[in-house]
């Protein structure tokens, strides 16, 4: 028998290996849709699997992901993952980052009945930098509104369930340097890349990184030299040398960089580009917060994510996003990675009603 409640879906869906390959997950959601739900289901030929129900009407998106990082050896369990309840949480890869919010809106796709469109999307490759979803929107994926499923919770207060109303995106790009190699003996006959790269640090160190207000909250990038690599011996003056930078980006602007190409020999490219997200409709941002309220005794809070999602590209081609999860900060990608359940029943419930009521609160 199919598991039919957000505890068993869970742990089923994340016992399935999806760190290399993501299909035997796919096709376990798949197959369950089509089973437990009235969706028109398909999985396409990236491995997204996007399930439909109802038609008209502004459409409403749930939105996860099935792909995982590699386990640690401890959460391995021969081929599968090992998933154990312990102390009123379920443990092992994937439970909180985030097949336990893909179960929950499994669910929520089974028991609602809305009144326009439902859309369900789990993606592929959302750890690889969000291929999945690019490779949909370019399909033609393109909801009016979604609920992105990342983790929200215990960002107001520990056990909330919260909604992230915008998020940082996170530029990696390279500074590349270029010099003359000499003996170390006789310094001033080479130009030293390191020492140029090194100014082109001093210069990053100095700007300031951009600021963005999103319903009142604040939302504030960050930039950080985190690697340097250059030279070839102790005593070579050296004709190279490579800084990279990780830059937290806030909708709407970036920090100059590319000033640094002033400096002579000097030049900066662009490695990875996750967009950020801010949602553009406060009323649906409090649609959602009414329905996080109404399942749980504390008071959800609008908050602001330090991490990318899928949202940001779902928001940069134009579908209205927030972020409304059941894994708490510091749980993903860990070796005790793990979700509360009564946040996760919190987090179905959440789902569910907010479907189920699509979209009367609009009107």
């Amino acid at each position: 028998m199919p598991p039919d409640t957000v505890r068993g879906l869970t742990e089923a869906l994340a016992r399935v290996p999806s760190h290399e390959d993501e299909a035997a997950a796919g096709e376990f959601i798949e197959d369950w849709l089509a089973t437990e739900t009235a969706a028109s289901v398909s999985r396409d030929e990236h491995g997204n699997v996007i399930a439909r129900l109802g038609t008209g009407g502004p459409s409403l998106a749930l939105v996860g992901h099935h792909d995982v990082v590699a386990p640690d050896e401890s959460q391995l369990d021969g081929e599968e993952y090992r998933v154990e309840e312990r102390d009123g949480r379920l443990y092992g890869r994937g439970t909180a980052d985030m097949k336990g919010a893909v179960a929950a809106m499994m669910l929520a796709m089974r028991d609602a009945e809305p009144g326009a469109e439902l859309v369900f999307a789990s993606f592929v490759g959302e750890e690889s930098g969000g291929i999945g979803a690019q490779a949909a929107i370019d399909d033609g994926f393109a909801p009016d509104v979604a609920v992105v499923g990342e983790g929200s919770t215990s960002y107001s207060e520990p056990g909330v369930l919260d909604v992230a109303i915008a998020h940082k995106g996170r530029r990696g790009s390279t500074i590349s340097a270029t010099g003359e190699s000499a003996h170390a003996s006789e310094p001033a006959a080479g130009t030293n890349a390191i020492y140029r790269a090194t100014d082109a640090v001093d210069v990053i160190r100095e700007v300031e990184p951009p600021q963005r207000t999103v319903f009142d909250r604040e939302l504030t990038g960050s930039l950080v030299v985190t690697e340097i690599e250059g030279g070839s011996g102790w005593n070579v003056v050296p004709d190279r040398c490579e800084v990279t930078v990780d830059e937290r980006t806030v909708p709407g602007s970036r920090a100059d960089l590319g000033q640094v190409e002033d400096i002579e020999g000097v030049s900066w490219s662009v490695d990875q580009d996750l967009p950020p997200m801010e949602c553009d409709d406060e009323a649906f941002a409090e649609l959602v917060l009414e329905a996080a309220a109404s399942v749980q005794g504390g008071t959800p809070e609008a908050v602001v994510k330090p991490h990318a999602t899928d949202a940001g590209w779902l928001a940069a081609a134009g579908t209205t996003c927030v972020v409304c999860g059941p894994a708490e900060p510091g749980e993903a990608h860990t070796a005790t990675e793990s979700v509360s359940l009564d946040v996760l029943d919190r987090a179905y419930r959440t789902y569910r009603d907010l479907a189920d009521a699509w979209p009367e609160p609009l009107v």
